[in-house]
C-alpha cells in the first residue's frame, strides 16, 4: 500500500513538473517569436540594413547549436546537488531576461549603439540556452522511465501552442510598441524560472527513495547515429513548414488565410503527441520516431501534389502530427539514452540538432535558393528525403537492438 501511494505521489509530482516545463516553455517561445517580430524594426533603428537581419538571426542559431549542447552538459555535472541547477538557470534567465529587456531601449539610442545592440543579443543568445536542456534534465534524472513519453508529450505542448498562436501574435504585435511586450514576456519568464528550484526538490524527494544514480557510461554509436537522424528530421520540418508550406497553401488560399491556415500543423503537433507517448512508453521512442518520420513523409508528399485545400489542410495536420511525434519521442528516447547520467548531455544535442537545422534553412533563405529556378524544385522535395532516410535509419536501428535484446 506504501509502495503504491508513493508511485501516485512521484506520479502526480512529475505531472506538476511537467505542467510548469510546459509552461516554461511556451512563455520562452513567444519572447522568441516577439524577438523574430520586432527584430527587423530594432534593427533599423541602429543602423542595420533590412537584407542583413538574416544574418544576426543566423548568428543566433549559431550560438545555440553551440550552447545548448554546452548547457546540458554543465547541467550533468551540476545537477549532483539538488536545488543547485535551479538557481544556476534562475541566475542565467535573469542575465538573459535583462539584456532582451534592453534590446528596445538600446535600439532607440539610434546608429551609435550598433555595437552594444548586437552584443546585447549575443549575451541573450547565449544565456537563454539554460532554459531548454538543463529543465528537461530534471525529468530524466528524477522521473520513473515509463513516465517519460507522457512528461515530454506535456512539456513539449508549451512549445506546440506558442507555434499555433505565432502567427496571430504576429498580427497583433505589429500596432504596439516594442518595449511593453518586450517587458512583460521578461518578467512572466523571470518569474515562472524562480520557481525551478522549488520544482527540482519536490521531484527530488519523490524519487529519493527509488532511483539510484547510475554510473556513466561512454558515449557509444547509437547516440551518433541518433543525433545525426534528428538533424535531418529537424531540417526537414524547417524546410516543409518555414519554407514550402506558405506557398503551397497560397496557390489554393489568399494571404490573409495564411493565419488561419498555418496553425493546422501545430494542431496535429498536440494533438498527436499524447496517444503516441503511449506507444513510445511500450516501444522505445527510436521505433515511434522512425515510423513517423516515414508516415510525415508521405503526408509531405500528398501536401506537394494536394489538388484542392481540403486535402492540403489535412496532408498538413498528418505532416504536423508527425512532427509532433518525432520531438516528443526525441526527448523521450534522449533522456533514455542518457539515462546514466547524460541525459542534459544528450537532450541538449538534440536541442543543438534543432539549432543547426534552423541555421541551414536560413542560410538557404538568405542565398535566395527557393528564388532559383534550378534550387527550387529540391527545397521542395527535400523535406520528404529527410524524413524518409531518417525514418527509415531510425527503424533499421531499433530493429536491430531488438534483435540484440537490448531497448529499442
Amino acid at each position: 500500500m506504501a509502495s503504491s501511494e508513493l508511485t501516485a505521489d512521484s506520479s502526480a509530482t512529475g505531472n506538476r513538473a511537467g505542467v510548469y516545463l510546459a509552461f516554461l516553455q511556451l512563455v520562452f517561445t513567444l519572447g522568441w517569436t516577439t524577438y523574430v517580430i520586432y527584430l527587423p524594426g530594432l534593427a533599423k533603428q541602429v543602423g542595420i540594413a533590412p537584407a542583413a537581419v538574416i544574418f544576426i538571426l543566423m548568428m543566433d542559431q549559431a550560438i545555440f547549436t553551440i550552447t545548448d549542447t554546452a548547457m546540458g552538459i554543465a547541467a550533468d555535472r551540476i545537477a549532483s546537488l539538488v536545488g543547485r541547477l535551479g538557481v544556476i538557470v534562475a541566475a542565467l534567465t535573469a542575465v538573459s531576461c535583462a539584456a532582451f529587456v534592453a534590446l528596445p531601449f538600446v535600439a532607440a539610442a539610434g546608429s551609435g549603439a550598433q555595437f552594444f545592440f548586437v552584443a546585447l543579443i549575443v549575451i541573450w543568445s547565449i544565456t537563454s540556452s539554460a532554459l531548454r536542456a538543463p529543465p528537461l534534465l530534471l525529468l530524466g534524472k528524477y522521473s520513473a522511465r515509463p513516465n517519460i513519453p507522457f512528461l515530454s508529450a506535456l512539456v513539449l505542448l508549451g512549445y506546440g501552442l506558442a507555434g499555433a498562436v505565432s502567427p496571430y501574435l504576429g498580427v497583433v504585435l505589429t500596432r504596439i510598441d516594442a518595449r511593453l511586450p518586450f517587458v512583460i514576456s521578461s518578467v512572466v519568464l523571470l518569474l515562472t524560472t524562480l520557481a525551478l528550484s522549488r520544482v527540482e526538490r519536490d521531484l527530488a524527494e519523490d524519487a529519493a527513495p527509488a532511483r539510484a544514480v547510475a554510473p556513466p557510461k561512454p558515449f557509444g554509436t547509437v547516440p551518433v547515429i541518433f543525433i545525426a537522424a534528428m538533424v535531418l528530421l529537424a531540417l526537414g520540418y524547417q524546410l516543409h513548414f518555414a519554407i514550402n508550406s506558405a506557398p503551397i497553401y497560397l496557390r489554393f488560399a489568399k494571404p490573409m488565410d495564411l493565419q488561419w491556415l498555418m496553425p493546422v500543423f501545430w494542431i496535429g503537433f498536440n494533438i498527436a503527441m499524447f496517444p503516441a507517448c503511449l506507444i513510445v512508453k511500450h516501444r522505445g521512442g527510436l521505433i515511434v520516431m522512425g515510423a513517423a518520420g516515414l508516415l510525415g513523409a508521405v503526408a509531405v508528399l500528398v501536401a506537394e501534389i494536394a489538388g484542392g485545400l481540403n486535402t492540403l489542410v489535412v496532408a498538413q495536420f498528418v505532416a504536423g502530427a508527425a512532427w509532433g511525434c518525432m520531438l516528443m519521442s526525441a526527448v523521450s528516447a534522449a533522456l533514455a539514452i542518457g539515462h546514466t547520467g547524460a541525459e542534459g548531455k544528450v537532450t541538449g544535442l538534440v536541442f543543438s540538432a534543432l539549432a543547426l537545422a534552423t541555421f541551414a534553412r536560413m542560410a538557404a533563405v538568405a542565398g535566395g535558393l527557393q528564388k532559383l529556378p534550378e534550387y527550387a524544385p529540391l527545397l521542395h522535395w527535400a523535406p520528404v528525403a529527410c524524413w524518409s532516410v531518417a525514418g527509415a535509419g531510425l527503424l533499421v536501428i531499433a530493429a536491430a537492438r531488438l534483435q540484440q535484446g537490448g531497448e529499442p
